[in-house]
């Protein structure tokens, strides 16, 4: 057994079943300890695409997806999504190939110090320097990757000591690992501070959407009826259906989400992560603020909590909520601005206007997805009309990237949703411009034979910098380009392509898609007119408006 296979049956052993990546002469010994292997390796066709795919394995599952490149150029393409993964806290392993290191035949050709570029981006980097410590790393490597709180980790494989002859060695066996639960003298501060509370308020953040929380969330929300609201990044948290939920904070202030939030006394802060653009902005006269999570809190200028419980969040729930259930009186004391909020971002979603409004597109996407279906956004301008307007009723069905935010990574993460869940309804939701920085990938999926849709919004603009440029009073400049007729685009990959050609054609095209099954792709002109009106001027005067009445 060299090196490689020792490699490979090191993560065998963790349970790997798929690796994605753009292999290079560096990695052949890896790929045929692979082609021997029950790992399946899938060639993407970037390898940001590779990451992206890996990373929301991660996500999805709490169990860290793998990519694969090789040295220098190939490597270098895996830091952008190392960056997504280490600010989404997603668990990823990635391995990339070098040169030989006790042989350098073609000297510094292609030779990057990927191990210090890695560094900053990931919880750990390193580089395999002997077979021999082959299956204690690896085994390191997912435990770092997947503990709280998860993130990429970058293993460094050179091409000799993949080759190399290795002795038997074992894989080092997992064993389970308990997280502590919230000291008892901290669930008694939290419980009084609750007791307390004459308007509180619930905030579900990203670390809220970990896969196994999603019932513990739901149940202490239900049992402590205090009415919730949700970061970007937190959406679907909590099961629908419980008439609690106030809204999304997809804007740091002013939204209408925000007339809660500026009444609140106590703000319950479960698993904010300051990596989101802040759902609310703190400041001396605010609410208390308790955080909840597997972390301290990490203090910011806008977020400094009161008081904190730290532990496994699940159970710490649980404790706190049997403190308090059927102690809160005044629990639901924010619940009467509910129906108001709801009825504010709803405005218009039904609006015959072509091109559509952002607000019609979130109210048909919601119309055709199903309550499990999952709609994996890129990013760009109709991420915060998607995020505000969109209602989950399942956690992990709103994938969105609030952290990093970058473009691209919509379409890999929906290949990654659909292929660990074949029976259900997958959308990727893409701008013109995210779309075609990763649009190759659509030669993956096809390769794949997944069932998935992909919508595509065409303003032919970099939508989100140009709003932000009108809002600032700038010129309209530089923003703008062209693009490719979509549906032909489709067709030469194989795909089956539409294009929205009315205001009530959006309905039909998608639910035609997901008949057809197998790839498909509808083309959507999206008008941003409503930019400035809602998300500027209308929050404006209503914020105005709201803090005269209070």
């Amino acid at each position: 057994m060299n090196g490689a296979e020792l490699l490979v049956s090191a993560m065998e052993k963790e349970g790997v079943q798929q690796i994605f990546g753009v292999p290079g002469e560096e990695n052949l010994d890896l790929v045929e300890a692979l082609r021997r292997s029950t790992i399946k390796l899938v060639v993407t066709r970037h390898e940001q695409g590779a990451a992206f795919i890996a990373a929301t394995h991660g996500r999805l599952t709490g169990r860290a997806g793998v990519c694969l490149s090789t040295l220098g150029p190939g490597a270098l393409n895996l830091t952008t999504g190392a960056a997504y993964a280490l600010l989404g806290a997603m668990p990823m392993i990635m391995i990339t190939g070098q040169k030989g290191i006790r042989s350098r035949k073609q000297a510094r050709f292609q030779v990057v110090d990927m191990v210090s570029t890695m560094t900053p981006l990931t919880k750990m980097a390193h580089q395999i320097v002997s077979p021999v410590t082959i299956p204690s790393i690896v085994r390191e490597a997912f435990r770092v990757a997947e503990q709280e709180r998860p993130g990429p980790v970058h293993l460094e494989l050179p091409e000799d000591i993949a080759g190399e002859t290795a002795p038997a060695i074992s894989p080092v066996p997992s064993h389970p690992i308990d997280r502590p639960i919230a000291p008892r003298a901290a669930l008694d501060r939290a419980a009084a501070l609750i007791l307390k509370a004459e308007r509180p308020l619930v905030m579900l953040g990203a670390a809220a959407s970990r896969p196994h929380l999603a019932d513990s969330l739901s149940n202490f929300v239900k049992r402590l009826q205090i009415p919730f609201f949700n970061t970007q990044m937190g959406k679907g948290s909590v099961a629908g259906g419980s008439g609690l939920y106030m809204g999304t904070a997809a804007l740091s202030e002013r939204d209408y989400v925000h007339w809660a939030i500026d009444r609140a006394d106590l703000i319950i802060a479960i698993g904010h992560d300051t990596v989101e653009k802040p759902p609310f902005i703190m400041g001396p006269k605010g609410p208390i603020v308790l955080h909840v999570g597997y972390l301290p809190a990490t203090v910011e200028e806008v977020y400094f909590p009161h008081a904190e419980l730290v532990g496994d969040v699940g159970p710490s729930l649980a404790l706190l909520a049997g403190r308090l259930e059927g102690r809160l009186p005044k629990a639901g004391a924010l619940l009467p601005l509910r129906e108001q909020i709801l009825a504010r971002i709803a405005d218009r979603a039904e609006e015959s206007r072509y091109p559509l409004s952002p607000q019609r597109i979130v109210h048909d996407v919601r119309q055709v997805m199903p309550e499990d279906g999952i709609v994996c956004l890129d990013n760009g301008m109709f991420k915060i009309w998607f995020a505000r307007n969109y209602r989950t009723r399942v956690a992990n069905t709103l994938l969105l990237d609030n952290a990093l935010a970058t473009m691209g990574a919509g379409l890999p993460s929906a290949i990654m949703a659909a292929m660990l869940n074949p029976t259900r309804r997958v959308l990727a939701v893409c701008g013109d411009g995210g779309f075609m920085m990763n649009s190759q990938e659509l030669e993956t999926t096809v390769r794949l034979k997944l069932n998935l849709v992909v919508l595509i919004l065409q303003d032919n603009a970099y939508g989100m910098i140009r709003w932000k440029q009108a809002a600032d009073g700038y010129p309209n400049f530089g923003m703008t380009f062209g693009n490719p007729d979509f549906v032909v685009y489709a067709r030469s990959y194989g795909i089956k392509g539409a294009r929205v050609e009315s205001a009530d054609g959006l309905v039909p095209a998608l639910e035609t898609a997901f008949a057809a099954g197998g790839v498909q792709l509808v083309a959507a002109p999206i008008d941003y007119s409503e930019n400035l009106r809602v998300l500027v001027d209308e929050v404006r005067a209503n914020a105005a408006k709201n803090g005269e009445q209070s």
